[in-house]
Protein backbone atom coordinates (compact mmCIF):
# COMPACT_ATOMS: atom_id res chain seq x y z
CA UNK A 1 0.00 0.00 0.00
CA UNK A 2 1.02 3.38 -1.03
CA UNK A 3 0.09 6.73 0.71
CA UNK A 4 0.15 10.11 -1.50
CA UNK A 5 -0.03 13.47 -0.27
CA UNK A 6 0.64 16.66 -1.97
CA UNK A 7 1.04 20.21 -1.13
CA UNK A 8 1.69 23.22 -2.90
CA UNK A 9 -0.95 24.89 -5.47
CA UNK A 10 -2.43 28.41 -5.15
CA UNK A 11 -3.21 31.44 -7.38
CA UNK A 12 -0.28 33.19 -9.40
CA UNK A 13 -0.22 35.28 -12.60
CA UNK A 14 0.82 34.56 -16.03
CA UNK A 15 4.27 34.17 -16.19
CA UNK A 16 4.59 33.16 -12.49
CA UNK A 17 6.39 30.27 -11.34
CA UNK A 18 5.07 27.64 -9.07
CA UNK A 19 6.18 24.21 -7.29
CA UNK A 20 4.24 21.16 -6.34
CA UNK A 21 5.19 18.85 -4.17
CA UNK A 22 4.22 15.09 -3.66
CA UNK A 23 5.32 12.54 -0.62
CA UNK A 24 4.84 9.37 -1.06
CA UNK A 25 4.87 6.57 1.80
CA UNK A 26 4.39 2.93 2.44
CA UNK A 27 6.07 0.34 0.52
CA UNK A 28 7.90 1.78 -2.84
CA UNK A 29 9.85 0.10 -5.17
CA UNK A 30 12.57 1.99 -7.22
CA UNK A 31 10.89 0.66 -10.33
CA UNK A 32 7.60 2.82 -9.30
CA UNK A 33 6.46 5.37 -11.59
CA UNK A 34 5.43 8.57 -10.34
CA UNK A 35 3.07 10.54 -12.77
CA UNK A 36 1.33 14.34 -12.46
CA UNK A 37 -1.95 14.98 -14.34
CA UNK A 38 -4.23 17.95 -14.54
CA UNK A 39 -7.84 18.19 -14.82
CA UNK A 40 -8.97 21.40 -16.13
CA UNK A 41 -12.44 21.24 -14.78
CA UNK A 42 -15.21 19.00 -13.40
CA UNK A 43 -16.09 17.08 -16.43
CA UNK A 44 -13.47 17.09 -17.97
CA UNK A 45 -10.69 14.19 -18.28
CA UNK A 46 -7.38 13.93 -16.64
CA UNK A 47 -4.58 14.53 -18.93
CA UNK A 48 -1.02 13.81 -18.41
CA UNK A 49 2.07 16.56 -17.36
CA UNK A 50 4.95 14.48 -16.36
CA UNK A 51 6.81 11.32 -15.06
CA UNK A 52 9.48 10.60 -13.42
CA UNK A 53 11.11 6.85 -12.47
CA UNK A 54 11.42 6.35 -8.64
CA UNK A 55 15.05 6.80 -8.78
CA UNK A 56 14.93 9.47 -10.84
CA UNK A 57 14.40 8.28 -14.41
CA UNK A 58 13.18 8.26 -17.15
CA UNK A 59 11.50 11.36 -16.82
CA UNK A 60 8.51 12.71 -19.50
CA UNK A 61 6.85 15.32 -20.36
CA UNK A 62 3.61 16.32 -22.55
CA UNK A 63 4.21 18.77 -25.19
CA UNK A 64 1.90 21.21 -23.27
CA UNK A 65 4.49 21.69 -20.82
CA UNK A 66 7.83 20.45 -21.80
CA UNK A 67 10.30 23.62 -21.62
CA UNK A 68 8.23 24.78 -19.07
CA UNK A 69 7.79 22.55 -16.18
CA UNK A 70 9.91 20.16 -14.75
CA UNK A 71 9.74 17.08 -12.54
CA UNK A 72 12.40 16.03 -10.15
CA UNK A 73 13.00 13.75 -7.11
CA UNK A 74 13.14 16.27 -4.10
CA UNK A 75 15.65 16.68 -1.64
CA UNK A 76 13.32 15.12 1.16
CA UNK A 77 12.68 11.91 1.37
CA UNK A 78 10.48 10.19 -0.61
CA UNK A 79 9.44 13.32 -2.28
CA UNK A 80 8.82 14.24 -6.19
CA UNK A 81 8.70 18.00 -7.00
CA UNK A 82 6.83 19.63 -10.24
CA UNK A 83 8.28 22.79 -10.89
CA UNK A 84 6.00 24.89 -13.08
CA UNK A 85 7.49 28.35 -15.09
CA UNK A 86 5.80 30.60 -16.95
CA UNK A 87 2.53 29.58 -15.60
CA UNK A 88 -0.53 30.44 -18.45
CA UNK A 89 -4.18 30.25 -17.91
CA UNK A 90 -4.23 26.97 -19.80
CA UNK A 91 -2.47 25.41 -17.22
CA UNK A 92 -4.85 26.46 -14.48
CA UNK A 93 -6.48 22.87 -13.18
CA UNK A 94 -6.74 20.52 -10.07
CA UNK A 95 -2.91 18.53 -10.43
CA UNK A 96 -3.08 15.21 -8.90
CA UNK A 97 0.06 13.30 -8.40
CA UNK A 98 0.12 9.16 -8.69
CA UNK A 99 2.23 6.05 -8.46
CA UNK A 100 2.08 2.92 -10.75
CA UNK A 101 3.88 0.29 -9.26
CA UNK A 102 3.75 -1.96 -12.37
CA UNK A 103 5.08 0.77 -15.24
CA UNK A 104 4.55 -0.77 -18.50
CA UNK A 105 5.57 1.85 -20.67
CA UNK A 106 2.03 3.92 -20.66
CA UNK A 107 3.40 6.59 -18.73
CA UNK A 108 0.83 8.97 -20.00
CA UNK A 109 -2.02 6.53 -19.10
CA UNK A 110 -4.04 7.89 -16.23
CA UNK A 111 -5.49 4.27 -15.89
CA UNK A 112 -2.24 2.93 -15.38
CA UNK A 113 -1.78 4.77 -11.78
CA UNK A 114 -3.12 2.70 -8.81
CA UNK A 115 -2.40 5.22 -6.34
CA UNK A 116 -3.24 9.57 -6.29
CA UNK A 117 -3.04 11.95 -4.09
CA UNK A 118 -5.73 14.33 -3.04
CA UNK A 119 -5.23 16.66 -6.01
CA UNK A 120 -4.27 20.56 -5.50
CA UNK A 121 -6.30 23.42 -7.60
CA UNK A 122 -3.62 25.69 -9.30
CA UNK A 123 -5.18 28.96 -10.41
CA UNK A 124 -3.53 31.23 -13.12
CA UNK A 125 -4.92 34.59 -13.94
CA UNK A 126 -3.65 36.66 -16.42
Amino acid sequence: QVQVVQSGGGSVQTGDSMTLSCVASGRILDNYLVGWFRRPSPGEEREFVAAIGWNGSPIHYSHTVEGRFAVSKGSAANTVLLQMNDLQTWDAAKYYCAVDREPRGAWDNDNEYLYWGQGTQVTVSS
